[in-house]
């Protein structure tokens, strides 16, 4: 069975960004491109307007790079439901109302019905103290929260 996988913006970066000397940057970087070599193999990527706009900015070259990396991704967009669902997740603590684009990222995840969020960013999503505050902000809302992963999830084991 295909699964429906949100891409977030800190994927995208490690998959085009340089070489890190730093061995645990470098290991995000080379489970990245293992699970990016997984895409379209029962697992079918989507990114958002945001995850575009985000991977747009900054360094020329960069945001070149990252934007060619989804191109031919499905894009989803920014909807009124979650904007609202947005709101409900930081209300409820999930994400820190100092970081709303996170918070968007999940609630466009959860609207859309995508069965994973492939992410690295640990602070504010795929952190253990607060997914299951942003899990019940979400199915309280009355949506599925997608599995809040990173890239390595997904190695050496079973796609179907």
């Amino acid at each position: 069975m295909t699964k429906k996988v949100y891409i977030e913006t800190s994927t995208v970066s490690y998959l085009t960004g340089r070489a890190n000397r730093d061995v645990v940057l470098a290991g995000h970087q080379q489970s990245t491109q293992e699970f990016w070599e997984l895409l379209g193999r029962g697992l079918d990527p989507y990114v958002s307007a945001l995850v575009v706009k985000e991977a747009s900015e900054g360094d020329p070259e960069s945001a070149s790079r990252r934007l060619s990396a989804i191109d031919a991704f499905l894009i989803l967009k920014t909807t009124p439901d979650a904007e609202v669902l947005s709101e409900k997740i930081l209300e409820a603590h999930g994400v820190p109302k100092e970081f709303p684009e996170d918070a968007l990222h999940i609630a466009i995840a959860a609207v859309n019905g995508m069965d994973f969020m492939v992410t690295w960013n640990f602070k504010h999503i795929n952190n253990p103290f607060t997914k299951m505050m942003i899990r019940h902000a979400v199915e309280n809302a009355g949506y599925e929260c997608p599995e809040m992963v990173s890239p390595e999830a997904f190695l050496g084991g079973n796609n179907e």
